[in-house]
C-alpha cells in the first residue's frame, strides 16, 4: 500500500479501505481501492490507504497527520453499531467498523474534511448517531465487474455544498431539470443494498440528495449541518464509466478542502 512521505507537500488524504489480503478476490479489491485513490491523485492529493493490515503505530500516525479522510465502499456495517439486531445486514466486518470509527473520531477532533462514498455515507450517518435501512434490494444493482452498472435518477438540493461542487465540474454549470422546480437531477450508479432514509438520518446531518426506491425515498447524499466539510454520496463516483462528469468537481472540491486545511496553522 502507498505510504506517506513526510517531505511531500501535497495534502495527506487517508482512505480507509478493505484489505485485499482478506478479500475473496484480492485483485478486484486492489483495483477498487486504486479507483478511489485515482480520484484524489487527479487533483493533487497524496492518497494513502489504511486498512486492517496497517500496523497500529502507522495507522495512528496517519490519523494524527491527515488533512482529509475518505470513507470508502465495502461490507455492511454491523447493526450493533447503531444498537439494532441483524435484520438484513450481511457480510459484516467489525474490524473495519472499528477502524473507520477510530479514523472518524480522529477527524472530528481536528475538524478534518471528510468525503464518504457508499458504505462511507452510511458510516458517517451511523457515527453521527443515525441508523440504517438494512436491506433495500432494488438498489443493489449488478456486482462490480459483472456487467453494466444499474443507474437511477438522483435529486440534488441546489443550495448545497454538493451542488456547488458538481456545478464546478460541469462545463456549463448545473441546470434545473424542471422549470417549476430548482432541484437538479443527475443519473448515478447504484451498488448498495443498505441505505439512509429521512427517518434514520442523524440530527447533525442534512439530506442534500434523494432517490426513489421500493423502500421509500432514500437519502443519497448528505452534509454536515455545522459548516464543516463533510460530504457523502451513496453512489460510486470513482467508477467514472458510470458516473456523470460533473462528479469530478466533487473530487476537486474535497482535495481543495484538504489543501486549505493543511494550510491552517496547528491543524
Amino acid at each position: 500500500m502507498p505510504s506517506h512521505d513526510s517531505s511531500d507537500t501535497s495534502p495527506l488524504i487517508v482512505l480507509v479501505v478493505a484489505d485485499p489480503a482478506r478479500a475473496a478476490n484480492p485483485d478486484l479489491t486492489t483495483r477498487k481501492n486504486e479507483l478511489y485513490a485515482d480520484g484524489i491523485r487527479r487533483h493533487g492529493g497524496n492518497a494513502v490507504f489504511a486498512s486492517e493490515a496497517t500496523p497500529a503505530a502507522e495507522r495512528d500516525r496517519l490519523i494524527a497527520e491527515m488533512d482529509g479522510l475518505v470513507l470508502t465502499g465495502g461490507a455492511d456495517i454491523d447493526p450493533g453499531q447503531y444498537k439494532e439486531a441483524v435484520v438484513g445486514a450481511v457480510e459484516m466486518d467489525p474490524a473495519r467498523d472499528a477502524l473507520e470509527r477510530l479514523a472518524w473520531d480522529g477527524a472530528a477532533r481536528r475538524s478534518v474534511p471528510v468525503f464518504g462514498i457508499c458504505r462511507g455515507l452510511q458510516a458517517i450517518n451511523v457515527f453521527s448517531g443515525g441508523s440504517l435501512l438494512q436491506d433495500v434490494p432494488d438498489h443493489a444493482g449488478t456486482p462490480y465487474g459483472q456487467g453494466p452498472a444499474h443507474t437511477h435518477d438522483m435529486e440534488i438540493d441546489p443550495n448545497s455544498r454538493l451542488a456547488r461542487a458538481l456545478a464546478a465540474g460541469a462545463p456549463e454549470g448545473l441546470a434545473a431539470t424542471d422549470e417549476d422546480d430548482d432541484t437538479v437531477e443527475l443519473v448515478v450508479n447504484t451498488y448498495h443494498h443498505q441505505a439512509v432514509s429521512q427517518a434514520t438520518l442523524a440530527p447533525s446531518l442534512r439530506a442534500v440528495g434523494w432517490a426513489a426506491s421500493g423502500s421509500g425515498r432514500l437519502v443519497e447524499a448528505l452534509e454536515s449541518r455545522d459548516g464543516r466539510w463533510i460530504v457523502a454520496v451513496q453512489c460510486h463516483p470513482e467508477r467514472t464509466e458510470s458516473t456523470p462528469d460533473e462528479f469530478e468537481g466533487v473530487w476537486e472540491a474535497f482535495v481543495r478542502a484538504a489543501i486549505e486545511f493543511e494550510a491552517v496553522p496547528g491543524a
